[in-house]
Order: C-alpha cells, then structure tokens, then sequence
C-alpha cells in the first residue's frame, strides 16, 4: 500500500541524520547497545513467515571473583494471524502456528529464556468490554491447547517460556484470569503467576473480565536464573517490582498488550 508507514524506527532511519537518529534513540530506548549478528538461517525464517527480528547485547558491571552468566532473552510482541471474525479455533490455531515459527526463530538465535506478549492466543479485546466470543479464548493453564504447544517447544527448543494467556480455572466455577504459564526447558509447568495489577482508565476496564491474581508475587527457579512475570499494568506499581526483587528474581518480565496513555 503506498504510503503505508512500515514502522516509526524504518521513518526515522529514512528521514533523520545519522547523529540526530542516535540522540532520538538515545532519548526513546536508553543508552544503546551492541547489536549481536543474528544467524542467515533465522533471517530467512523470519522473512518466508513476515515477522523481524532484532538481536542485542545488554553487559553488567563485571564482579572480581564471580563468573559472568550469560542469558539470551527473547520477548515476543505479535500481531493478529487470522481475521477477527473468524471462528475462534480458527483464530487461535493461526496464533499458535505463527508463534512456532517465531519460536523456531528464537531458538536459532540461541535463546535461553522466551516471553510471549500478554493474553498471546486470542486478539486484545478486552477494551470492547464484550464478553463474546472473547471469553471463549480462555483455556486451562496447566493442561490447555496453549500449554501443551508451549510444553512441546520448550523441550524441543530447550528453552524456559513464559506463555501469557487468558485463563479459565473450572476448578472455581470457570473464573477467568489474566495468567502467564511458566514452563521449564524441558517442558515441564513450573506454575502460573496472575496480573497483580487491573486497569481502570476510563472507559478502558479489564475488570469486565477478570480481577486482580490472587497468586502473589511468584518466583520461579529455572536453569537460566530466577525469574518473575509482572503482568502489563503492574508496571505502574513500584512496589510490585521491589516485591519480586525481595522474592529474589533476577530477571522480571513485562509481557504487554498496550497502546497510547496506558503504557
């Protein structure tokens, strides 16, 4: 489509000089960091399936006497694979095969540690306030479809995920929750952690849906480090960060389905 804006860092690499393109970085992203090459084989995959992929290098103060521990992160930030009034199995089946194939990806790159973006399997419906058809995304979040595929990839890729999902507990009269899936590399449910935080902005209310978790701040011991979900709007809150660091995680994800004022 002419005109079409293929995104704001494509605009401002096309339009700024190389300086001012630096400082603008500097001021959006923070301190820059080396990029690391990313293999032929996971740019080929990305470009046969229409996603990117972007690789760097984040470095900590070296210790005197402690060995580094080196990490590969990767956060996942997806769009819709199927038309939003297409038959929800339909919809979810689409996300799950693009998702492998962003996994695929991920797992060339030498990744440790993968986190999906919030409530991946379904689009981000919840500012319609309607409850159908998108409470019917929600599943089980110990033995669900979504599970089982993350379970899969985790052990074939060997690699921790965090699956974001919407949550359906039958246990207690078919509740929903805001929940991230914690699975070990070799596939394995470490457990689940619930969003702390729900917002309320406006006509913006996700508590249509679901509540706040009721599970606390969680931390969960993988192979790569400890490690903690703080789900979207639970960023807003200070103290939810400072409980996980108590808790002793290392590294604390923000999976995130998010625009304008309520970043």
């Amino acid at each position: 489509m002419a005109g079409e804006l293929v995104s704001v860092e494509h605009c401002l690499e096309n339009h700024l000089p190389e300086q001012e393109l630096k400082e603008v970085k500097r001021i959006l992203y923070g301190r820059e960091h080396a990029p690391i090459e990313i293999p032929e084989d996971a740019q080929k995959l990305a470009q046969q399936h229409n996603f990117e992929v972007k690789s760097y290098q984040i470095t900590a103060k070296k210790e005197e006497l402690t060995p580094p521990r080196l990490v590969r992160i990767g956060l996942v930030q997806n769009s819709i694979a199927a038309e939003t009034t297409a038959p929800v199995g339909v919809q979810r089946s689409a996300l799950h095969n693009k998702i492998s194939r962003i996994t695929e990806a991920a797992a060339l790159c030498g990744v440790n540690v993968l986190c999906y973006q919030e409530a991946w399997t379904m689009p981000f419906a919840f500012c319609t306030r309607e409850k159908q058809p998108w409470c019917e995304f929600a599943e089980d979040a110990d033995c669900g479809p979504t599970t089982q595929l993350c379970q899969e990839l985790a052990q074939k890729y060997n690699m921790v995920i965090v699956s974001p999902i919407l949550e359906r507990d039958s246990i207690h009269g078919d509740t929903l929750w805001n929940t991230a899936v914690v699975i070990s590399n070799n596939g394995h449910v470490l457990g689940k952690t619930r969003k702390n935080h729900i917002p309320r902005v406006g006509d913006f209310n996700e508590s249509t849906y679901y509540m706040e978790g009721d599970t606390g701040h969680v931390v969960f011991q993988t192979q790569f480090g400890r490690l903690a979900v703080n789900i979207c709007y639970g960023r807003h809150h200070p103290q939810n960060w400072m409980m996980y660091g108590i808790n002793g995680a290392e590294i604390v994800f923000n999976p995130s389905a998010t625009v304008g004022a309520l970043r």
